[in-house]
């Protein structure tokens, strides 16, 4: 199974708007070689500082969508028949990062099973080394690497948290949602939508993380008020733009629906 992964190649820096110090803890820990795990919820940033990071340090980023049915050899690699008929080795994406000196970054780690990430330990603790058991190679990974990892803490329970001794040997960064006027500045930024409406938003989204007495997996994140920016700046009706934007987008249960529809409602007009 070839698992799905982007490789991002450094352009204009893209934009972040740090919440506080992040970029400084993260740029230490790429000069003193420390792996980075950065929790939070989805929606709310991560992948986005990750990708301006790598451009910030000028390194090559291989980003990995981990998924339950990711297995070491997805991640380092395998030998494959060539077209000749000959069986050929072919590097897995965390392989290629070790090798090219580039920032591997897995997306909702949790995701893959405990004995797929166990193959991380030696390169996150001071060994940094990459074992390629079917080739009998030892990688040592260059200063210029780093291991980057992201979860939702969230979503952890016995099945699905990170075990103990794969977390500790990570620097951890707790992202949360943005400042209202950080958040407002994101919106403007990405969508071109104007101050007021940016605003309006924030203070939508605002209001429908705080409810209490709906039952949601997850809150408003920053993404979806961006969708929602999106399609109120393109024409649609605000009302409309945040009923498949937010409400549609946060669950499936018409009551849970019809529950968020009341506070858009109540925060938009009718």
């Amino acid at each position: 199974m070839r698992v799905p992964h982007t490789i991002a190649v450094a352009q204009d820096l893209l934009p972040y708007h740090p919440v506080g110090d992040e970029t400084a803890l993260f740029e230490f820990a790429y000069r003193q070689r420390l792996p980075v795990a950065i929790k939070g919820p989805t929606g709310c940033g991560k992948t986005r500082f990750v990708r301006h990071m790598a451009q910030r340090l000028g390194r090559p980023l291989l980003t990995v969508a981990c998924h339950d049915d990711l297995t070491a050899a997805d991640l380092v690699g395998r030998h494959l028949i060539g077209a000749d008929g000959a069986t050929v080795w072919h590097d897995g994406p965390l392989t290629r990062a070790v090798r090219a000196g580039g920032i591997c970054y897995l997306d909702e780690v949790v995701e893959a099973r405990k004995d797929t990430t166990v193959i991380l330990h030696p390169l996150a603790d001071d060994r940094r080394q990459l074992p390629l058991d079917r080739t009998g190679e030892l990688l040592d990974a260059p200063p210029e690497f780093m291991l980057v990892v992201s979860y939702n803490p969230g979503y952890q329970n016995m099945m699905k948290g990170m075990k103990p001794s794969t977390r500790q040997r990570f620097v951890s960064l707790r992202f949360g949602f943005p400042p209202p006027a950080v958040e407002q500045a994101v919106l403007v930024g990405e969508t071109g939508i104007d101050a007021h409406w940016a605003a309006r938003l924030v203070t939508l989204g605002n209001a429908l993380r705080a409810l209490g007495d709906v039952d949601l997996d997850e809150g408003v994140g920053t993404r979806l008020l961006i969708h929602a920016a999106r399609l109120i700046q393109g024409g649609f009706p605000p009302l409309a733009a945040c009923r498949s934007a937010l409400a549609e987008a946060l669950s499936d249960d018409d009551e849970t629906v019809a529950a968020l529809l009341e506070v858009i409602h109540a925060h938009l007009g009718t």
